[in-house]
Formats: structure tokens, sequence, C-alpha cells
């Protein structure tokens, strides 16, 4: 530690204004396909020639958005023969679900409820990453997110703060390893501190007004959690928050992350966030919006072009930016860098990157993890799995069963499409010659009211092939399900419908595709759903005439591979919803972990013309398993308010096939000095079972458990109370015992 501090103390003595203001900004670099048009403000063109440009003459200490080695070492080369005190360039990019191997989507890695699953296969994409030369990613998003119109639901856990504190310390210990600067690992970035999650009806950007209580007890668990885990990075958010713009606010970055939580790291600014302090109204022009930033420990901008630290100097000069809080922002930059190793070694083996990115050991972690997050949420008649010797023949329908593109999903960019295996292709390698599969589009590709931001980068936009006559390719699909043993409908929302300035007004099926799978319904055939998403669609209609539906998500390369593997059940789905899932737009945001109102018994009754619960719980996920719950007890009847109760529960697979269950715990406080959430998710284990095997499961419940931020007294409390404890399948368990908390 003394090393690198004096290391940073020599640096920093001998560097001027604008080389520490150099240092703490990080530009985007773009080099964008031919004919491409900027999703961003800026010149595609001009942009790339005034990067390089600041990089040769020390102006830049970080570029983002280069992913290959060659170019990497390039721009490394020039940024070392620029910057006289031999300084490298830190290399970010958002490796959010993979880099050339993609994983499923955050939410459907949360959806395992498996860290060990979360770990390995964020490890699989550090790995990727670091042979190229990147060196930190702008991930996890731990944001909790409880409105599923959000479109960036799709990058995080969902709507649980435990659920979500345990995803983001995997996601952190995938990505950084033991300790940060591990080999073959990357900084990892959660983000966005704080609150971006909340934005108005769900809209992206949007402010944000949380109130205390939502803050420390449902917001900022995930981002302390990663915290703790050692994350050497967090990001801002975009937004204002209660008022106060995310990139200037102090109590964020220096009172809570800092001094309360003791972060170590360095904190950088979501794009052009430093910038938007002026759009916001918050700051008089760039200059002050640097001081600001900077004075509210924000110690690097992520800029397009025309960043405000460049105004930095001017703002030293002024006295608006105070020199400690440049120097300590500098400081973590440049302890970072050391900590990487890029002072020793900063440039890239390009052959080795070659060999990590085609490592096939990858692709079996992806087709694990993506086995692993489908949510079975219907089985009538145990249609699943299927039994490949009494079925002849399968129709599978839709655009999305066979789109590469889709079946990786949203924010990817370096991914390699011949590789992906879709539904399609999956079922047809599992089937075998003895299976007749045939495929059926069915209707037209549905393309967004407007484009998305990441069309810039090419193959993002879905198409339908040359000449497609919808009409008779929606009867075609008809009649191939009427002919077969077996449907497999494919829908769900195009990957470009979802993420970053993704939101939606409505949760129902894009386009035509309740009509067609409603005609395939009619044919008689059986049918199995397979659903394609990273948020909660509207299957009401489904979920009462279609006998089998399996949430695949966005199931990435390998995903096809594991959905077969799925459908015919070598292996057994065993994913929970991370959220709970609506049915219909016009309940949420709806969340499990309620306050208890004045007239509880009419809970599922708030709206006359729905009902007020949701069409799939929190935590609810089916099995081929048959799994039973009994002999829940608690070690001893109360306890002391530091103290701990070790729960038990039996659990059973009463079922004919091995199958995983995901046992959760949940918690209420029946009493106490504020109102609490009707139960709580205080615990999990996932665990696997043979058919007719029992396991005795323990759970402890402590102080960490019972504690909540109390708004009156704006502190952490423990009341003395009567707790009630359920452990099942999912968040309506009703297989419940109770114990009590005395006074210390």
């Amino acid at each position: 530690m003394e090393t690198i501090q004096s290391q940073v103390d020599e640096l920093i003595s001998q560097m001027t204004p604008a080389e520490k203001a150099g240092q703490l900004t990080q530009y985007f670099y773009f080099r964008l396909p031919p004919g491409a048009e900027p999703g961003l403000d800026f010149d595609a063109e001009q942009q790339p020639r005034m990067v390089e440009s600041a990089v040769g003459e020390g102006g830049a200490g970080s570029l983002l958005f280069v992913t290959d080695p060659a170019e990497i070492n390039r721009l490394q080369r020039l940024a070392l023969e620029g910057n006289r005190l031999g300084i490298p360039l830190l290399f970010g990019f958002d490796v959010i679900h993979g880099l050339r191997t993609i994983l499923p989507v955050p939410i459907a890695m949360a959806a395992s409820w498996d860290p060990q699953t979360i770990e390995r296969g964020q490890s699989v994409a550090a790995r990727e990453a670091r042979a190229v030369g990147i060196h930190w990613t702008f991930a996890p998003m731990v944001d909790i997110a409880r409105d599923p119109r959000w479109g960036r639901i799709v990058e995080g856990a969902g709507e649980d703060p435990y659920l979500g504190a345990a995803v983001a310390v995997a996601q952190v210990r995938g990505f950084q390893g033991g300790e940060l600067g591990s080999p073959e690992s990357v900084i990892a970035g959660p983000k966005h501190f704080a609150g971006y999650g909340g934005a108005l009806g769900g809209r992206d950007y949007d402010e944000v007004n949380l109130s205390d209580s939502e803050l420390w007890n449902v917001y900022f668990p995930p981002f302390k959690a990663a915290v703790d885990a050692g994350a050497g990075n967090v990001m801002t958010a975009y937004m204002g928050l209660n008022g106060i713009p995310a990139g200037g606010n102090r109590w964020l970055f220096t009172e809570v992350l800092r001094e309360l939580w003791g972060f170590k790291g360095f904190v950088v600014s979501d794009a052009n966030v430093v910038r938007s302090l002026v759009t916001h109204g918050f700051a008089a022009d760039l200059t002050d919006a640097a001081a600001r930033a900077v004075n509210a420990g924000v110690d690097m901008e992520m800029a397009v072009s025309d960043a405000a630290y460049a105004h930095l100097p001017e703002a030293l000069e002024s006295g608006a930016a105070s020199p400690e809080a440049v120097d300590a922002s500098v400081r973590r930059v440049l302890e970072a860098k050391i900590r990487m190793g890029l002072f020793d070694a900063p440039y890239v083996d390009e052959d080795r990157a070659r060999e990590v990115l085609a490592d096939p050991a990858h692709r079996d972690v992806a087709r694990i993890a993506a086995e692993r997050s489908a949510v079975l949420l219907r089985n009538e008649d145990d249609l699943l799995p299927l039994d490949a010797s009494s079925v002849s023949s399968i129709a599978v329908i839709g655009p999305l069963a066979d789109s590469k593109r889709d079946t990786i999903g949203p924010w990817v960019f370096d991914f390699d499409l011949d590789e992906t295996v879709t539904v399609l292709e999956g079922i047809r390698a599992k089937a075998g010659d003895g299976v007749r599969v045939d495929h059926a589009r069915g209707i037209r590709v549905v393309q967004r009211e407007f484009p998305s931001m990441f069309d810039m980068f090419g193959r993002n936009r879905p198409s339908d092939p040359d000449g497609f006559d919808e009409e008779a390719e929606f009867q075609q699909a008809v009649d191939l399900a009427r002919g077969s043993d077996v449907a497999v409908v494919v829908v769900g929302e195009w990957q470009n419908m979802i993420g970053e300035a993704a939101s939606r007004s409505s949760l129902e099926l894009p386009g035509r595709q309740l009509e067609l799978l409603q005609a395939v319904v009619e044919t008689g055939t059986p049918v199995v759903l397979l659903v394609m998403n990273g948020r909660p669609l509207d299957l009401r209609w489904a979920a009462a005439h279609v006998p089998a539906i399996l949430d695949i998500w966005y199931p990435g390369t390998h995903g096809g591979a594991a959905v077969a593997n799925l459908l015919f059940g070598e292996v057994a789905p065993g994913g929970k919803l991370p959220f709970s899932w609506p049915r219909t737009v016009g309940q949420v945001p709806m969340v499990y972990a309620h306050a208890r109102s004045h007239e509880p018994e009419n809970q599922g009754r708030r709206y006359w013309d729905e009902a007020s619960t949701p069409l799939f719980p929190f935590g609810y996920g089916l099995s081929y398993g048959r799994f039973e719950y009994a002999n829940l007890s608690v070690d001893q009847p109360a306890t002391t308010s530091g103290g701990t109760v070790t729960v038990s529960v039996e659990v059973t697979n009463a079922g004919d096939r091995e199958a995983d269950e995901v046992v959760q715990l949940y918690l209420g406080q029946r009493y106490g000095s504020a109102l609490r959430p009707v139960r709580e998710l205080k615990g999990f284990q996932r665990i696997s079972l043979s058919p007719g095997e029992s396991r005795t499961l323990e759970f402890r419940v402590g102080p960490n458990e019972r504690r909540y931020w109390n708004a009156a007294v704006r502190d952490w409390v423990s009341d003395p109370s009567t707790f009630d404890v359920w452990v099942g399948g999912d968040s309506t368990a009703e297989l419940a015992t109770s114990f009590e908390v005395t006074q210390e």
C-alpha cells in the first residue's frame, strides 16, 4: 500500500492542472459502420479524431467502446508516447452479460437465484474482456426496478433488495475475482447510484422522488453489498434524485458512499452526466458543472465530446473547484491503474486474446446459466417435458424462434452470431432424425415506433425475409401446428424493444403475436409457449388457455441448446421470478413487500375491474419435480434484539424426477415503531433433490435480517416484536412459524 501511495504522490506532484483534468476524463471512442447514424449527439467522423488528439496530448485518462486488441494497443501506445509521465489509459466497456460469449440477460441470471452460477458467468465475461484489453466494466447494474415499463429492468435483478444484494455480490466477485487486479479480472462498476430504477412512470431518464425509507431499505442495499464486496468503481445515475441531479449530489457520493460506507474506489459519471448539470438547470456553464461534480465526489467524467472536466483548470484557478477534491480524484484513478498492473503491462497479448475468446468451456457456462435461469410458469397435465419417443413432429412457430440477434438479447456489441444457437436450431439438434421439426414465422417482425439508440452499431434492427407475405405465412403457421404432434410458439419482445431508452407504456405482446398464439391454440394441438423477454408481459390469455409456459428470457449464445434440454427433460427448470408478474400494466408498480393497510382483508380487491394480485407472484416457478415442505421450526421461541434464531425446514421431492427447488424464507414484523412490509425475503437456498429425497435446511435470522431504516428517527432500528416466518417455494408461502424479539 505504501508503495502505491508513494508512486501516486510522486506522479501528482509533477502534474499540471490540465494533466490532472485529462486523467479525470473518459471519452467514448466510436468507429461506426459505414452509413451509420449516431444515436448520440456527435459527429461520427470528427469524434474519433478529436479523441485521438486528446489521447496524444495527455488529455484523456480512459477510453470506452474499444474491443479490438490491436486497436487497444495502438491507442495505448499513442497515450504513453503523448503523456510525459508515462501514464497509461484505462479501457472500459459495457460487458453487461458477456463479451464474445453471451450469457443470459442479467434479469434472467437473477431468476436462477444461484449466486455461484452468476459468479461463474461473470468470471467468463471478465476473462474474455481482460484478454482483449478491457480493464473495467460498467456493470453490474444493481438498480432496483419495480416498474416493468422501465426498459432497463432487463439489466438488473428485479424488485427485491435482498435478492438484489445477493446478485450484486456474486457479479462483483465474478468480475473482479478475489481482489482488484486479480488475473483475468476487470474492475466492477455497479450502477447507477442511486434510485435510477424509480423513474416517474417507468420513463427512462425522468426524475426520481423516493422517500428516505425507500432509499435506505430498498434502493441502497444492493449498492452497499457491492461496495462491501470490494467493487472498485461506482457509476452515477443520470437523473435528479429528490431534486438534486445525481452527478452533483455530494450527499450521495461523499457522505453516504465514502464517509458512511467507506468506499475506496473511484466514481465515474454516466455518459455526459456532468455536462447535463447545465441541461438540468443546476449548473450555470461547463466550468460550473465540472466544479460541482468534482466537489461532490465524481472522480471521472464519461463524455462523448467537449468534456466539462476539460474546464477544471479554470475552475481551479477561480477557486470554484477544490484543489483537494481534484487531487483526491486523480489519486483514486491512478491507484486503480496501478492495481490493475497497467504501468507494468500496458499492452495486450493479441494471440492469447484469440485463444481465450475461442474457449469452448465458456459456451458451456453460458448454456448451463440459461438452463438454470428458465422459469416454468405453467405445466398443465405435465405436458413438459416432451417425450421424444412419442413425438414425431414439432411445429416451431414465430419469428423469434430462429432469430440469432434476439436470442442473445440487448446490451451486447462484440457478439458472434455464427455460433449463436437459436431455439429452432436447439430443438432440431436435440430432437434428432426421428422427429420432424418444421418452422413457420407466422407474422412480420415488429419495429419500434422510434429508432433505438443502439441501431448505430449495426445488426440491431430486425427484418423480414424478402418478399414476405404475412397472410400466407400466418396460415402456413396455423396449418403446420394443426398437422403436428406439438406446437412450440415463441413470443416476446424483440431485443431492441428493451434496455436503455426503451421504456414502454404497454406490456402487451407486440404486433400480432397474441393473435397468432390464439390461432395455434384453436387447432387443438398441444401448445408449449416460450417467452423471450426481459420484463413481465401481458400473459393473461395465455395463462388461461396455454397448457405449458416457459420463460426463457434472452438466453444467450447457446440459449437454443439450453431450451431444448429443458423441453426434452434433460434438465429440469428451477428458476424463480425475480419480480411480481402483473396481470396488466394498470397494476404497476406491484410489489409483494407492501405495507399492511388498514383493510388488509380486501388487499386483492383494490381494483373493481381486475384482481389486484399478480398473475404470478414474486419468487414463483414450477418444476418437473414436486416439492413438499414440513417440520418448520425455530431453535428458540424468543431472543433479544441482538440475538439470532435458526429456522429449520424439511424439503422433500415427492415427484419422480430429479429437480431443483429454491427454498425461500420470508420474515414479517407484526408491530413496531414504523409500518413494515407484510413479508420480506430474508433468505434463500437453491438445492437439487432426487426423487423421494428429503433434506433439512437451516436459515439464520439475526439482527441484520430484522433491522430497518426508520424515517421518524432517521436511523437504523431493531424493534422488539413478534416475527412471523414463512418458508416455501415463492412469496405466497403458507408454512409458518414465529418467534419473539425482546429488548436487549
